[in-house]
């Protein structure tokens, strides 16, 4: 039988406690906050006025 890797599966158990909290940090800090989503980083910005020069009399 072969011997078991306990190092291997410490880190896989870490890997998944680390990702579990951070998918938790990422869910209470709101969506807005949330990277991954589209919607939050693609905020639609009202369209400009035209911009002015102003032209002053030196």
């Amino acid at each position: 039988m072969a011997k078991p890797n306990y190092s291997f599966e410490k880190r896989q158990r870490d890997l998944a406690k680390k990702a579990k909290k951070e998918e938790k940090r990422l869910r209470k800090a709101g969506p807005a906050a949330n990277p991954e989503t589209p919607d939050a980083t693609e905020t639609p910005e009202p369209a400009a006025a035209p911009a002015v020069e102003v032209k002053t009399d030196a």
